[in-house]
């Protein structure tokens, strides 16, 4: 399956010639986070933790509900990678 992915400017930042949008091919989320460590090496690391579980201070939606790993993406998912505001 094909999804758009669409990261926040602060992940990208850390990896050289990363976008902030783009387009992968995955059937759940732990598989696109696998595309994208593939592509920038240690990506994955900074969205999950070694449970598996998505990390705490992220946010991944697709199509709108809140996500797990084991999520399953459609054909044109968008899948939004977002981090936890926090303040007062």
């Amino acid at each position: 399956m094909r999804a758009d992915v669409i990261l926040p400017g602060a992940l990208v930042a850390l990896f050289p010639g990363a976008a902030t949008h783009l387009s992968v091919e995955a059937e759940t989320v732990e598989d696109m986070l696998r595309e994208l460590d593939r592509r920038w090496p240690g990506m994955r690391d900074r969205l999950r933790d070694e449970r598996p579980s998505i990390r705490k201070h992220i946010n991944i939606f697709v199509d709108g509900k809140r996500a797990t790993l084991d999520t399953a993406l459609r054909e044109n998912s968008r899948v939004y990678v977002l981090t936890a505001m926090s303040g007062g």
